[in-house]
């Protein structure tokens, strides 16, 4: 099982989380850097979900560094402003827009925060989800919906009002648009105890499967990250198992991320699987 950032924690399972299905909130521009000054300057835009830790804040740290202007989402205010304020004292473009990424309506409010300010979409990063691991005979269908609601719903809602925009884009840009999904090595194979997780993971990508048959002619692609474990600290419940030291590291996560908005609109790429060195290849 994988472990990304933008979930609520759970007592048998701390999987994937950090900030992801509770309240709204608002939002802040943080900083405008030296990019914004430059007379008719239009950088790259990003969005990201679950941006106030972990993975999402390191693929943050990475298409900053890149040159793109940033629309920081979490669903807590304090981590995702103090996450902002960590990435525009390098001089990075970002506002924060504190958001739950199970309500379409705060998704809604989201990506009008992102037009207004930036104009442009070139990279969609879904990297909001949860994890709770119990076995089949033991999972109560709340738990399910509970899944459900953020891992899938939630992410077919801010795809589908995200294309407009995206192909708009890729329209205006040689390199087309890219959409990033978090998902997991656990949606590609089983794993005991994770049949919920696996479940909503394997749906998000087939999700960016069809987005690739759908939308490739208007130049806009999705790639679903695949990663086994990755050392954040929603993966220290595993560290019993698989020391720190020997998991994959979120920088990793980030480079592959950054290198898929580097690709010309020719390149899809609808799953990209990243397995743990030493792990063999079935499982994490």
């Amino acid at each position: 099982m994988t472990s990304h950032d933008d979930a609520t924690a759970a007592a048998a399972f701390a999987g994937p989380g950090g900030s992801g299905a509770a309240a709204a909130g608002s939002e802040t521009e943080t900083a405008a850097g030296p990019a914004a000054a430059a007379v008719g300057a239009s950088p790259r835009a990003a969005l990201i979900t679950g941006g106030s830790r972990g993975i999402g804040l390191e693929i943050a740290r990475a298409l900053a560094a890149d040159g793109f202007a940033l629309t920081l989402s979490a669903r807590s205010p304090e981590p995702l402003e103090a996450a902002a304020a960590e990435l525009a004292a390098t001089g990075a473009q970002v506002i924060a827009v504190a958001a739950d990424a199970s309500e379409p309506d705060d998704l809604d409010r989201l990506l009008a925060a992102h037009e207004q300010r930036w104009g442009r979409l070139d990279a969609l990063v879904m990297n909001a989800g949860m994890g709770h691991g119990s076995l089949i005979a033991e999972t109560p269908l709340r738990r399910v919906d509970k899944h459900y609601t953020l891992n899938v719903r939630g992410t077919f809602a801010l795809l589908s009002s995200a294309l407009p925009l995206l192909r708009e884009t890729a329209a205006s840009d040689p390199r087309g648009a890219r959409v990033i999904a978090l998902a997991s090595l656990a949606g590609l194979m089983a794993e005991p105890g994770l049949a919920a997780y696996s479940a909503t993971k394997a749906a998000v990508v087939s999700l960016c499967e069809a987005l690739c048959a759908e939308e490739g002619a208007n130049g806009v692609s999705a790639t679903a990250i695949c990663p086994g474990y990755v050392d954040t600290d929603m993966a220290a419940w595993k560290h019993d198992e698989i020391p720190a030291s020997e998991m994959i590291k979120a920088a990793d996560v980030a480079e592959l991320a950054v290198s898929l908005t580097r690709l010309s609109r020719n390149a899809a790429v609808p799953v990209l699987a990243v397995h743990r060195a030493g792990g063999g290849l079935r499982g994490a």
